[in-house]
């Protein structure tokens, strides 16, 4: 087990946190929020749609403001931070990942299935030509063996990344899984390691943790746990822990409480919790940004939510597939009335 005494946070509620709020930002929310993150001296803050560059669509959910008007408005605030952006092969494209660069976008991270790590070359190779700092993001890491997960991210690394991360996209994984993921990474790669964790099993802070003592030095966090399904690593708590731990984020930790409760708590429908859903994402392995979309589906059909993410799990559906949640919704729904077994 390694001890860090010093690891980079990047900031995502202004990306995964889109989904929990159906993708509402306005230009004045991401600014004031972007801006105070920068004067807490957060070193990356990433926006985009939550599921990327190009995510604002039927399937995935319509942004309410131009994720590049986003981008641009958060570039014009910080004077420190650095903005990410999101890129998923096949939804977002490369003009698009131009014109965040052009905008003031100084990192991008090229998302991936964890077994697609091979569409992924052309995006990391152009973000490197754009002088972009470059993030291989191995999404729905629980679904393959550790050595799958090693080859595909010695994949990213060979395309150019800077960095390669795990992404606990569903919270399925359990501590000791995510302690031999980036142990191996770290046994293997020459770039730095990372970890993106989401609450749906209550197990972001344990799992980042985890993560922390194997190796990994970037960690990703969302401040009020403002993230897709029960949220992400909290970073205003995860800050006060490192500083329990005697590890460094750099980020004042008095400004990060003030930020999440004065600036991000006001924009959240409901508070980000544990509910019967997102708990069902991490059990049944599912991708947290599904839970809007079944829910919607569920009550259309007049099905139960649950029973859709059961059998999307039991299908491996991954993003990407969100059009399988109404399939599925409606299969149960005409089960049902025939009085079958779901």
């Amino acid at each position: 087990m390694t001890t860090n005494k010093d690891i980079i946070i990047t900031e995502v509620a202004l990306r995964d946190g889109s989904h929990a709020i159906r993708h509402q930002y306005t230009v004045d929310q991401v600014t004031s929020i972007a801006k105070a993150l920068d004067e807490a001296n957060v070193p990356y803050i990433e926006v985009t749609h939550g599921d990327g560059l190009g995510g604002s669509s039927l399937q995935y959910g319509l942004s309410r403001t131009n994720e590049l008007e986003l981008i641009e408005a958060a570039a014009s605030v910080v004077k420190n931070s650095k903005i990410a952006v999101l890129l998923l092969p096949g939804i977002g494209t490369k003009p698009e990942l131009k014109e965040a660069a052009r905008l003031g976008a100084k990192m991008a991270r090229v998302a991936t299935h964890v077994t697609e790590a091979d569409v992924a070359p052309q995006h990391i190779a152009l973000a490197k030509e754009l002088g972009l700092e470059t993030v291989g993001f191995l999404m729905m890491s629980h679904m393959v063996p550790t050595s799958k997960l090693v080859e595909q991210a010695k994949l990213m690394e060979s395309y150019g990344a800077d960095i390669v991360y795990v992404v606990d996209s569903a919270g399925a994984l359990l501590p000791h899984e995510v302690r031999e993921r980036i142990r191996a990474l770290k046994d293997t790669l020459t770039v730095e390691v990372g970890f993106h964790g989401h609450n749906n099993l209550s197990l972001a802070m344990a799992n980042t943790l985890a993560a922390i003592e194997e190796g990994a030095t970037r960690i990703d966090g969302s401040i009020r746990c403002l993230g897709a399904g029960a949220g992400n690593t909290q970073t205003e708590v995860l800050v006060a822990v490192c500083e329990r731990m005697g590890i460094k984020t750099g980020i004042d930790l008095y400004k990060m409480m003030d930020i999440a409760e004065d600036l991000v708590a006001p924009i959240l429908e409901k508070p980000q919790e544990i509910e019967k859903g997102s708990l069902v994402l991490g059990y049944a392995g599912v991708y947290s940004s599904f839970l809007l979309h079944a829910q919607r589906a569920a009550a259309k059909f007049g099905v139960d939510s649950r029973d859709i993410l059961i059998e999307l799990g039991k299908r491996k559906v991954v993003g990407g597939q969100e059009d399988m949640i109404v399939d599925v919704a409606a299969e149960i729904s005409q089960k049902q009335k025939q009085g079958l077994n779901v």
